[in-house]
């Protein structure tokens, strides 16, 4: 267990945490989630004594062992992969380098095989013998090939080295697991081991993620960081935000009787019980949904943003035609000969083993980069607005936000004032003061949301994305992700947030040096599918 007594943090005049009291217990996974900047990070890092609070206390069971997702990369150069994942269990590791060291040395006495008897004991306990043949399973299960594990960690790429450290975290089973943004680097393969591994573990976790899909498949409850304080809501982070999307619509209905009202509240937590998937974690999920009493569940503080985008025209019947399309860089094929045509209708998920090739493709059609061979045409009645994954160019200039969005205004509108541009950024919440600001103190989720305002202005007919969930909270992904949904034109995008791409594409191209795959389905039914593994193992191997 751990328990969390009157925790408040303030650095100066900014308060993160004021008086939080909880308790984390056994078989239980926590979701943090909220807003950026209300401290999730840094709650993790008091739990694990990294951070001290300026008052109150964090303890934990005796001898409950805690294991933390490290996020420095370069900590452990010096050690091979495989000591690196040992490490991750810190006293097994410190009794192994002792018993080692006693062995070695010469003048070895009686006292010295007395301890190191002892050792061999404390050793074996601590599953010591299998160690390092359950270190290489668990780097194997996570995509570390066996070739790397004697590698020296300096000698190992960035995306294995998430990995690496991610394997040490879960190393030996521990007691209490923190892992802050587990899912950043890993594929799709990867990432669904994860969910199944957490699913099914009865220890505490508590975990911090914007990937909703992991969310959902791993949480029994969520921590909601807002206004300074921390409270635990029974449920995945599904339950969380539609029973108090629920809740605050019944709370601005006067008319709904209170009895009414407990009845739909009831009648929700029921449906959504009776959804869980049959994995440990959802069984118990669903015990604790069963217990959920009228009282639980109250209306979110938060807010969203409104990401609606109008069609100033329909689109007509041609939108993109894409002709034999390649392109190359430092020696390596992005992509090669691709052909399709967009379709009234469509929203086209784009896929790759290369992030690269999405980004480049993206940049070729809208005439930021050119192509190696090949062509496209957008039709002539089509208007796009374009995020790109990297926005800096459009934040070169030290601008107020009204004077910034004022550059992306079309031609076609007129009488554009400052209630005009304070409704588009007021829409991605930016409201009295924050009007002000200068472009060049902005986060990276503010210049994500000044993007949208931006698109949004323009009135769009078909959108296209890059990587649109970077940086955004919960909340804006959300909003974002329903917008998108709800949007009648096209869309193009690249997502690794599994949620934003599962409901949003209903046709799915991957871009491989070989070739392209290009089908009708939706992102789930495209991963699940065998024969498109086996088409994308040749297309690979054409070019291998």
């Amino acid at each position: 267990m751990i328990n969390v007594n009157n925790v408040t943090l303030a650095y100066g005049k900014r308060v993160l945490f004021d008086e939080v009291n909880l308790n984390f217990t056994k078989g239980n996974c926590y979701g943090i989630i909220g807003a950026n900047g209300a401290g999730k990070s840094t709650f993790l890092k008091i739990i694990s004594g990294e951070i001290e609070p300026n008052k109150g206390s964090v303890s934990i069971g005796a001898n409950e062992r805690m294991a933390v997702l490290r996020q420095n990369q370069f900590e452990f150069d010096e050690f091979t992969v495989l000591n690196t994942v040992l490490m991750g269990h810190k006293k097994m590791w410190e009794v192994m380098l002792e018993k080692d060291a006693i062995y070695l040395k010469e003048d070895f006495n009686e006292e010295d095989g007395m301890r190191a008897g002892h050792l061999e004991a404390e050793f074996g306990e601590m599953g010591g013998y299998t160690a390092e043949s359950d270190a290489a399973t668990l780097l194997n299960q996570l995509g570390v090939p066996e070739e790397l594990h004697q590698n020296l960690m300096r000698d190992v790429p960035a995306n294995m080295k998430v990995r690496v450290l991610l394997a040490q975290a879960l190393f030996g089973n521990p007691d209490i697991l923190l892992l802050d943004e587990p899912t950043n680097n890993l594929d799709v393969e990867t990432i669904s081991w994860l969910e199944n591994f957490l699913a099914d573990y009865e220890n505490i976790v508590l975990v911090v993620s914007h990937d909703r899909h992991f969310l959902d498949a791993v949480c029994t409850h969520v921590a909601d960081v807002d206004k300074q304080k921390i409270k635990i809501y029974t449920g995945n982070y599904t339950f969380w935000y539609e029973s108090s999307q629920l809740a605050a619509r019944q709370a601005g209905d006067k008319n709904k009787k209170l009895e009414e009202k407990k009845k739909d509240l009831l009648e929700f937590i029921a449906r959504f019980s009776a959804n869980a998937s049959k994995s440990r974690q959802a069984t118990a999920r669903k015990k604790a949904l069963e217990k959920i009493v009228f009282e639980d569940i109250t209306p979110s503080n938060r807010k969203y943003p409104g990401i609606i985008f109008k069609m100033e025209r329909d689109p007509g019947n041609q939108i993109l035609r894409v002709e034999k399309l390649s392109k190359a860089t430092e020696g390596r094929t992005l992509f090669s000969d691709v052909t399709f045509d967009a379709v009234k209708g469509q929203k086209i998920g784009f896929l790759s083993r290369d992030p690269a090739a999405v980004t480049a493709f993206f940049e070729i059609i809208n005439n930021r980069m050119k192509a190696d061979k090949g062509h496209f045409e957008w039709g002539t009645t089509i208007t796009s607005a374009y995020l790109p994954n990297d926005n800096s160019d459009f934040f070169k200039e030290d601008l107020g936000l009204l004077d910034w969005l004022r550059q992306f205004v079309p031609p076609t509108v007129t009488d554009v004032d400052e209630d005009f541009l304070r409704g588009f950024l007021g829409k991605m919440l930016f409201s009295g003061d924050e009007i002000k600001k200068k472009t060049k103190v902005l986060s990276g989720g503010e210049k994500v949301r000044c993007m949208i305002s931006r698109m949004m202005l323009q009135n769009p007919n078909v959108v296209i994305l890059d990587e649109p969930t970077n940086h955004l909270d919960l909340e804006s992904i959300s909003a974002f992700n329903d917008g998108m949904i709800n949007f009648s034109g096209i869309v193009l995008l690249t997502t690794h947030d599994h949620q934003f791409m599962d409901t949003v594409a209903n046709r799915i191209i991957e871009l491989t040096p070989g070739g392209i795959i290009d089908r009708l389905c939706t992102y789930d039914e495209y991963i699940t599918d065998e024969r498109i593994r086996e088409t994308r193992a040749a297309l690979y191997a054409k070019v291998s």
